[in-house]
């Protein structure tokens, strides 16, 4: 199988709003019922303007952006990622996903994610793509 040429320098930007709607989906998916995330009562007693959105779904943005890097025969074979500061839900995120290596058919990308229009960096981290299926 063929697979698009990795280019170091490459990158991708998506944006998004993280809605009260999707913050009750993810409470499905993970099953997290932390006050934090599921209570604006309880996340306002702690400091926050409203309830906090689960971390994993901010960086789930970057896999958009490395979806776009890898295109379809690539897959994400690893990612760390740092959650520097909270985000609230209606905040709006702007994740960035860039090469900045390729060895053979695997990159080592750069994943950032940031409050729109703020700038302020709210995830940070690495990540890999690697080849679907070898061949």
């Amino acid at each position: 199988m063929s697979h698009a040429p990795l280019k170091p320098g490459a990158a991708f930007v998506f944006r998004k709003t993280m809605t009260v709607a999707e913050q009750a989906m993810f409470t499905g998916i993970s099953g997290n019922l932390g006050g934090l995330y599921v209570d604006a009562v309880r996340a306002k007693k702690a400091g926050a303007s409203n309830m906090v959105a689960f971390e994993l779904a901010v960086g789930g943005l970057a896999t958009t952006c490395l979806s776009q890097l890898g295109g379809p025969t690539r897959r994400i074979g690893s990612i760390a990622l740092n959650f520097a500061a909270p985000v609230i839900v209606g905040d709006s995120v702007e994740a960035k996903a860039e090469i900045v290596s390729v060895a053979g058919e695997e990159a080592t990308c750069r994943v950032t994610c940031s409050l729109s229009p703020s700038g302020v960096t709210v995830v940070d981290g690495t990540a890999t793509l690697v080849p679907f299926a070898k061949g």
